[in-house]
């Protein structure tokens, strides 16, 4: 019987020949034979022949000294994302050559002539995130049946497109299989142009392309809580999850909200849920929708 090589050792193969292309690209930019970057960096003419085919495994300290010379870091040779064009690379150059004091204004510029559309022509749509335990489930449902629209939960749309639970994609295709899978689903949402309530996963903001997906396509409300009214209500709903043998559960979750607010706070809205009855939240928000959604 043929022996067919491992899913991973597959992926790792073309890893590292990615990562080889890359490195030879950056090294031809820059007008580098691999003998002069041998010399400046001290690392043998063969082993960055080697790195350059994707034969063997990198050594994290030797690509460094590698990189130094090159005057790029690690993460420009490692990226797992495609070659950048020309015009990518640019911008990013021009971008990372802004003083800290002029990013702000940059990014209001990009945002007035390329950002997300007004709140128009993205009102058919609404989109609740925030950690779990925020709301949204509740939230969203009774606000879909009062404006009339489905009611959807993107990790279900998830499961559709993936073909089995979360717990099955996760352990198939990992973090990056699911995430792949969610940005499957929510296009396909997007695309059927069917006005609707999405309740998103809680970390779908950490996928920058997903996030901005969403943020130009559905008018989005950040539900947010006190952290210990999202673990309250997460246990209260019988997932002991987020406790079982993890005596730092609470601080875990103040961590992530932590993690995640400069992003969440991207959202069109900002609702506290903390302390207040679902009733009292879905009128709050029905008061602050804009356009045809407050309307319906």
């Amino acid at each position: 019987m043929e022996d067919h090589p491992h899913p991973a050792a597959e992926e790792e193969a073309a890893f590292l020949a990615a990562t080889g292309r890359r490195l030879r690209r950056l090294r031809s930019l820059r007008g580098v034979t691999r003998r002069d970057l041998a010399r400046r960096s001290g690392v043998s003419e063969r082993y960055i022949a080697q790195i350059e085919a994707g034969a063997g495994n990198i050594s994290i300290l030797l690509l460094r000294r590698i990189a130094r010379p090159l005057g790029v870091g690690l993460a420009e040779i490692l990226g797992d994302s495609p070659e950048p064009s020309a015009e990518r690379r640019l911008l990013e150059q021009l971008v990372a050559d802004l003083p800290e004091s002029a990013l702000a204004e940059a990014r209001a510029l990009l945002a007035e002539r390329f950002g997300r559309p007004p709140p128009g022509p993205r009102a058919a749509r609404i989109a609740l995130i925030g950690l779990r335990g925020a709301g949204k489930s509740t939230l969203g449902a009774a606000l879909a049946k009062r404006l009339g629209v489905a009611f959807v939960e993107l990790d279900a749309e998830v499961e559709r497109e993936g073909g089995s639970d979360l717990a099955d994609i996760f352990a198939r295709h990992g973090q990056e299989g699911f995430r792949r899978l969610e940005r499957a689903a929510l296009s396909r949402l997007v695309a059927s142009g069917q006005p609707m309530v999405i309740a998103a996963g809680g970390g779908i903001v950490a996928d920058a392309a997903t996030y901005a997906l969403l943020l130009d396509s559905c008018v989005t409300v950040w539900l947010r809580a006190r952290p210990e009214e999202h673990m309250a209500r997460v246990l209260a709903q019988g997932d002991t999850r987020p406790m079982r043998d993890n005596r730092d559960a609470m601080a875990d979750l103040r961590a992530i909200l932590a993690a995640r607010e400069e992003l969440y706070a991207k959202a069109d809205i900002e609702l506290d849920t903390s302390g207040r009855t679902p009733e009292a939240c879905l009128a709050d928000l029905l008061a602050r929708l804009p356009g045809r959604a407050a309307a319906a």
